[in-house]
């Protein structure tokens, strides 16, 4: 082998050495320098940094705020009235040593999933405990129940290497089966207020018929007595300008109600009229004066 062959050999053996003691550290990062499993360095400033090749390897892990949604857990408040809690957590690795020493080599995924089973029970415990009703989590006090979740989580993770940052109510619901039961309460509630609704409905209309047919029937009274009043009058002066006419002319007065009666019987509807010739009704008839 010749020499020049030797030494790209060996530049090269060097650069490859070189290039495997050497690692960056992210800004968004920590890093363990683990030598045979065992911690050797940690890393937490962002740059450059060395470990020896072949032998020391790095883990990195995120130092960035982490997001856990939990998974929904039934809680019974002390009115017992059960619902069920949705939930998120917000974390961050504050001791990568401790970390990498209670997790080992699971990761971030071993590390959710004990955070999460450190999360559940405290949930359970803090919305649970006395005093706490489903009211007070349904509402605006829910924000002091959140802070106890969170001082409480937060004792217990730092075995762990993580600090719980928050904790969060993200949605708060009745099981399935207590929505069935609450549906079914307020549908009956609500067909109760709709036949009270139509009950007084219907009274009112029925006040208001009333109302309108007495009122039809005092103003068809009052028609009838007006009416009654001026047929009164109208007869009382028709038979005053009869009077007045039988006394002005008694026998022109004769001869036109004579006319008139003529021209009532014998109208064209009448077909047969049976008298006795000499009756008075026919005296204009034999004599214009009536004699």
């Amino acid at each position: 082998m010749s020499k020049s062959v030797l030494i790209s050999v060996f530049v090269g053996g060097l650069i490859l050495i070189l290039l495997s003691s050497v690692f960056i550290v992210d800004e968004r990062q920590k890093g363990l320098v683990l030598q045979f499993g065992q911690i050797k360095a940690v890393k937490e400033n962002p740059g450059l940094a060395f470990k020896i090749p072949f032998i020391q390897e790095i883990v990195r892990y995120d130092d960035r705020i982490l997001s856990l949604d939990t998974v929904p857990t039934e809680v019974t408040p002390s009115d017992d009235r059960r619902l069920v809690v949705d939930a998120f957590a917000r974390y961050r690795i504050s001791d990568v040593v401790q970390f990498r020493q209670a997790v080992g080599v699971g990761g971030l995924r071993t590390a959710e999933d004990r955070l999460e089973s450190i999360l559940n029970p405290v949930i359970r415990e803090v919305l649970g405990s006395e005093g706490v009703t489903s009211n007070t989590i349904l509402s605006a006090d829910r924000a002091e129940l959140m802070s106890r979740i969170t001082d409480q989580a937060r004792r217990k993770a730092l075995p762990l290497g993580l600090e719980v940052i928050d904790v969060r109510l993200k949605q708060t619901n009745l099981p399935e089966q207590n929505l069935d039961a609450t549906f079914s309460r307020m549908r009956a509630e609500r067909d109760r207020e709709a036949a009270d609704e139509i009950a007084r409905g219907k009274e009112a209309a029925q006040r208001l018929r009333a109302q309108a047919d007495r009122t039809v029937v005092e103003l068809v009274s009052e028609a009838t007595k007006q009416s009654e009043i001026v047929r009164g009058e109208a007869d009382a002066q028709r038979n005053a300008i009869f009077a007045k006419a039988y006394g002005a002319d008694p026998e022109f007065f004769e001869f036109y109600r004579s006319i008139n009666a003529y021209g009532n019987a014998l109208s064209a509807d009448s077909t047969t009229m049976v008298v006795r010739p000499d009756s008075e009704f026919f005296n204009y008839l034999k004599s214009d004066t009536g004699s």
